[in-house]
């Protein structure tokens, strides 16, 4: 094991955390769209993380496996004015919860930091070493 080995791995999970909060800022951002360019109401993304091996490295860490749709069912409102309603007056907004995004977000917001910490504390024991040999 390398001595960036540990630098490397805490850098992985950074970038897969910061794609976590960029997938949740989207949720967000269309948690009232009704119509996309696929047809149908916006649907929930959700980042999927996977371990990041190399067989002569070793681990490298996480990376983001892919960027998936949530399959629960979509919200239906009764809205007969609203343009995208359907034949009974129903219009089908995204599955979308602000409550569950804020929780991830706290928790993605979270693990970034725990990374944070572990790189800077790796960084400080590989310039702590590098004093020893003055």
């Amino acid at each position: 094991m390398s001595v960036f080995s540990g630098m490397r791995i805490s850098a992985s999970g950074l970038s897969a955390e910061r794609m976590r909060m960029d997938v949740i800022s989207s949720n967000v951002a269309n948690m009232k769209t009704t119509r996309t360019d696929e047809g149908g109401a916006y649907r929930r993304k959700i980042a999927v993380f996977s371990q990041n091996y190399d067989e002569k490295l070793g681990m490298l860490g996480v990376k983001t496996a892919s960027i998936e749709e949530d399959e629960s069912p979509l919200r239906r409102i009764y809205d007969p004015e609203h343009p995208d309603a359907d034949k009974q007056g129903y219009v089908e907004y995204p599955n979308v919860d602000v409550l569950v995004e804020m929780s991830d977000l706290i928790s993605a917001s979270r693990a970034y930091e725990s990374n944070v910490d572990t790189l800077n504390a790796q960084k400080s024991m590989v310039s702590k070493a590098l004093e020893i040999g003055r």
